[in-house]
């Protein structure tokens, strides 16, 4: 009796197997795009690796995901960046609209501009804003604040956080209703803070006021150049780390 044939195997590797390579190859490619995409991070690195190869069952036991942190955990660190390089572009066009508004109306020696770490910076020089010893808004720098209000009420800067900084020289202000700079350069702060609440649509919420008196001055108060440089109000457009620093200080504080 002639024995039955043994079934003709097929050359090469079977079908499934083609799959599955493909399949592995693109989950390589997802993993390196990912890795690309976060900061690097050798803990992080080594978890993604080991996530990887449990996936794809090397790993002994089966394991199929690591007990460490993934790359998952660094995605919030990328959106971060993306959002303070955004953030970052919408100030620089801010300064540049001011700029713009500055030169046009003649005011550059007047008021001053530029970008710190802490946001951006519009810095009223000396009597802008005020009469000596007052801290009543002059009505002359009104045109400027309106044009200030309508630029940061905007729908790309209605979120950001604004504070005025009231500050003065280090000589001593002798009055009944401020008996000292630290009366006079909070209430400055306030009455710009006020008047930006009261003449625009300005949410109170993102408003804030502090007085510095003579203790953050820019220039030395030996000279009448420098003591005119220190007395200045600041509206500082703030960067959201900053304000997101400030909270977690004032929570831990509580």
């Amino acid at each position: 009796m002639a024995k039955d044939k043994c079934p003709e195997c097929k050359a090469g590797a079977p079908e499934w197997m083609a799959t599955y390579g493909d399949l592995v190859t693109l989950l390589m490619c997802f993993f390196v795009l990912l890795f690309a995409f976060s900061s690097i991070d050798a803990q992080k690195f080594q978890a993604v690796m080991q996530s990887f190869q449990g996936s794809a069952g090397v790993l002994s036991g089966g394991k199929s995901l690591s007990e460490a942190p993934l790359v998952f955990d660094g995605m919030p660190e990328k959106q971060t960046s993306t959002q303070q390089v955004i953030e970052q572009s919408k100030l620089e066009n801010l300064k540049e609209q001011v700029e713009k508004y500055l030169e046009k109306n003649g005011m550059q020696d007047q008021v001053g501009i530029e970008l710190e770490d802490r946001g951006l910076v519009i810095r009223f020089k000396d009597n802008v804003l005020f009469d000596p010893g007052s801290a009543t808004v002059k009505q002359g720098s009104y045109g400027i604040l309106d044009f200030l209000s309508q630029l940061l009420t905007t729908e790309e800067l209605i979120n950001e956080e604004i504070r005025v900084e009231g500050h003065t020289d280090n000589v001593p202000n002798i009055s009944t209703q401020y008996p000292s700079n630290w009366e006079l350069s909070t209430a400055r702060a306030t009455n710009v803070v006020r008047y930006f609440i009261e003449q625009s649509s300005f949410a109170p919420a993102r408003l804030s006021a502090a007085g510095y008196s003579e203790y953050h001055p820019i220039d030395a108060n030996d000279s009448a150049e420098g003591r005119s440089a220190n007395r200045r109000v600041d509206i500082v457009v703030i960067k959201k780390a900053v304000v997101e620093t400030q909270d977690t200080t004032n929570a831990g504080g509580n």
